[in-house]
């Protein structure tokens, strides 16, 4: 087992000599996703343990309104037809959330990594088609791509691969810019307490200027926003995404 540390972010590297899929390597990326996996699986089996018809507790009355909210949520966009979808689109919620929001405990949020949401939108995009090809055949899909007019084909066809992409990126790019712009934050209140308290002169001054004072409490502010309400937002702006191209592929 090697383990590498390169710049300002610990980097997991652990090679395994598998035969078919030759060095398997695993990222911190992969590591927090699996922390994530473990919350997320901890707190459905808290919150469904000891449930009862009668006298309910206030764990099981706040799982039994997460329920609810999901059921309106999916049923709310998509319609009774796709209840099915219920679990999966509460997982993909919660797993979001919990990713993004995992950055407040110091841990490198796993969707600052494209290759996570590329994994998700791949997802939704092969129930997309898959709903599509359902609802028109597969002959009648494939004739969707040359409407209104049979030169528009290459366009529909760019127009397809696009909605993989633009959910991908558009979740990726608000949470790394939040990361980026927090880790802006705290090297310019570094500086700035540096050179503030630099100006004390004497022995006070040289030992001050070495601790961040300014870069405690501000970022804290901060994050309320950019972790917070950016974390919880684009969870539910991606799950909103996915039930409506999805009842909408079932409509065309």
């Amino acid at each position: 087992m090697n383990i590498d540390i390169k710049g300002p972010k610990v980097f997991y590297e652990v090679p395994f000599d598998i035969p078919i899929l030759g060095r398997l390597q695993i990222s911190e990326t992969l590591i927090v996703s699996w922390l994530v996996m473990i919350i997320i699986t901890g707190l459905c089996i808290w919150l469904t343990r000891g449930l009862r018809v009668e006298n309910i507790s206030k764990k099981q009355a706040f799982a039994e309104m997460l329920v609810e909210m999901a059921d309106k949520f999916v049923i709310g966009n998509m319609g009774e037809k796709f209840k099915y979808m219920i679990p999966f689109v509460a997982a993909l919620f919660a797993t979001s959330l919990v990713s993004n929001l995992i950055s407040l405990i110091g841990l490198r949020s796993p969707t600052a990594d494209l290759n996570t949401e590329a994994a998700w939108a791949i997802v939704v995009f092969t129930m997309i088609t898959a709903q599509k090809i359902k609802t028109n055949g597969f002959g009648g899909y494939l004739l969707g791509f040359t409407k209104p007019i049979a030169v528009m084909t290459p366009f529909n066809f760019l127009s397809e691969l696009a909605t993989p992409i633009s959910l991908a990126c558009r979740h990726f790019g608000n949470i790394l810019s939040g990361v980026v712009i927090n880790g802006l934050i705290y090297a310019a209140l570094g500086v700035a307490s540096s050179a503030l308290l630099g100006l004390i002169p004497g022995v006070v001054g040289n030992v001050l200027s070495h601790i961040p004072v300014l870069a405690v409490g501000v970022p804290a502010v901060l994050s309320v926003y950019f972790d917070w309400f950016t974390g919880v937002m684009q969870a539910y702006i991606f799950c909103m995404l996915t039930t409506m191209y999805i009842a909408n592929a079932a409509e065309e």
